[in-house]
């Protein structure tokens, strides 16, 4: 495998040199800031990441103030004590995106946000505690307890809330690949994510460097410098 100097100094010539680079890299994620995220929150973006799946994320950025008005403010407690007829009423509400299997996630999620905060306070105080060396086991929860959070989504729905993790974009992947690593070209399987784990956990021990920069930089030194 190659290390990871390697493909920083490759990132600084393809973006203009070491200053460069670092202006594109996005803020070191803050365990303190993710004690403080309330559940109505982790539950909007993870409802905002479930819609964007498969739509123009444009429409869901759009609707997004009356999605928060039709959904009660993402408040899991308040949105579980209401009956059916609400959820029924949903799936006419013009002023979302009337997608039945993706608005029954909402009430899907929030029980599940329920269950963490009762195991754990809330789900930002488990993202705070949770190792980036673990992403993966944190990705399999999300699959195995959320609805509809597998997959990209998951891995999207931990970086926009400020997890320190990698995603695994095709600029990413291919950026792997380049150094050595042997996955496919689209990682969706277990072996794959553990092998892309192992990884990033090996160049965090030889840079120092959080998750979030070592994704970051890898993208940015191959391909397109898709999300990453």
């Amino acid at each position: 495998m190659s290390s990871f100097k390697t493909i920083r100094t490759r990132a600084e010539k393809r973006k203009g040199g070491p200053k460069a680079l670092e202006a594109l890299l996005p803020a070191i994620p803050d365990a303190t800031s993710l004690t403080k995220l309330g559940d109505d929150r982790a539950l909007a973006e993870m409802t905002k990441r479930v819609f964007c799946a498969g739509f123009a994320w444009s429409v869901i950025e759009t609707k997004w103030p009356d999605f928060e008005t039709a959904f009660l403010g993402f408040q899991p407690t308040q949105l579980l004590f209401q009956p059916d007829d609400y959820w029924d009423g949903l799936l006419r509400d013009a002023r979302i995106v009337r997608n039945a299997p993706k608005i029954m996630s909402v009430r899907a999620n929030a029980a599940f946000l329920q269950d963490i905060a009762k195991q754990h306070g809330s789900f930002g105080k488990l993202l705070a505690s949770w190792p980036s060396s673990d992403e993966i086991g944190l990705l399999d929860l999300l699959a195995k307890r959320g609805n509809r959070l597998g997959g990209n989504t998951g891995q999207m729905l931990l970086r926009v809330l400020g997890f320190d993790g990698f995603v695994t974009s095709r600029d990413v992947v291919a950026c792997l690949r380049d150094a050595g690593l042997d996955i496919a070209e689209e990682v969706k399987s277990k072996g794959d994510l553990a092998k892309v784990q192992a990884q990033f956990n090996a160049w965090a021990s030889e840079t120092d460097l959080p998750y979030t920069h070592l994704s970051r930089i890898c993208a940015l030194s191959t391909g397109e410098s898709r999300a990453s």
